[in-house]
């Protein structure tokens, strides 16, 4: 990739041991956030599959605001859960954080994730205006 991609560490526990980045910006302003859960400051976060979403959502929208990006620039989510009857819940915090938004979404059900407490974990895509 060429020195115009912007690349974004928060010091997750899983960046380094892994190797990724929470966000990626490219060129032309599309930019990727990684999978987010409710693990904030290392520590899991856990709670209702409502509670875990809007925590993942805030720790992609953490990475998005260090970009200079918000909310509202969120053209594509991800939601990926452990359990068809949390679909709600999850849809439910979508809902009241994207309503104005309406960003293309996808919600897929998954065996599981690193941590069994962890029950949502979410990808945001946005966009930068202007940036061409």
């Amino acid at each position: 990739m060429t020195d115009s991609v912007r690349r974004l560490s928060t010091g997750a526990p899983w960046e380094d041991r892994f190797g990724y980045s929470r966000a990626v910006e490219l060129p032309g302003g599309l930019v990727l956030v990684s999978g987010c859960t409710s693990v904030v400051k290392g520590e899991i976060s856990a709670g209702s599959p409502y509670e875990q979403t809007m925590t993942a959502f805030g720790v992609a929208f953490e990475a998005l605001k260090e970009l200079g990006l918000g909310r509202e620039d969120v053209v594509r989510t991800r939601l990926y859960l452990t359990h068809a009857r949390d679909v709600d819940d999850v849809g439910r915090a979508h809902r009241e954080l994207f309503e104005d938004v309406r960003p293309a979404a996808t919600m897929i059900i998954v065996s599981g994730f690193v941590d069994p407490s962890l029950v949502v974990e979410v990808e945001v895509e946005a966009f930068r205006a202007g940036t061409q």
